[in-house]
């Protein structure tokens, strides 16, 4: 079994940053694939970012890239999601979400590619 926690969302004037975090438990943490979805209401679940294990490998939703930042900290347990130049459309719940096994550059970028989810954190962009 792996939770999952986010912290770090909160309400931000647009042009302005938030730096989301996930701790996760298990052992393992470093060899599993992390990604970060979003939910605006009434809306589908939508990808972000997500990277491999070593971290080396990243992907990024178009709308974010050059924007959003995603790293992790093995020794942690950790990963995070640095946000810069918000913009309203970003507000959302904000969910991480873990992979355990090898997964594909297109699953990592749908919901299927994952086992475990945490609660989500509320992101409200003002203008």
């Amino acid at each position: 079994q792996v939770q999952l926690v986010e912290s770090g969302g909160g309400l931000v004037q647009a042009g302005g940053s938030l730096r989301l975090s996930c701790a996760a438990s298990g052992r393992t943490f470093s060899s599993y694939a992390m990604g970060w979805f979003r939910q605006a209401p009434g809306k589908e679940r939508e990808f972000v970012a997500a990277n491999r294990w070593s971290g080396v490998n990243t992907y990024y939703a178009d709308s974010v890239k050059g924007r959003f930042t995603i790293s992790r900290d093995n020794a942690k347990n950790t990963v995070y999601l640095q946000m810069n130049s918000l913009k309203p459309e970003d507000t959302a719940v904000y969910y991480c979400a873990a992979g355990l096994t090898y997964r594909t550059k297109a699953e990592l970028t749908t919901t299927e590619g994952y086992d475990y989810w945490g609660q989500g954190t509320q992101v409200t962009v003002s203008s």
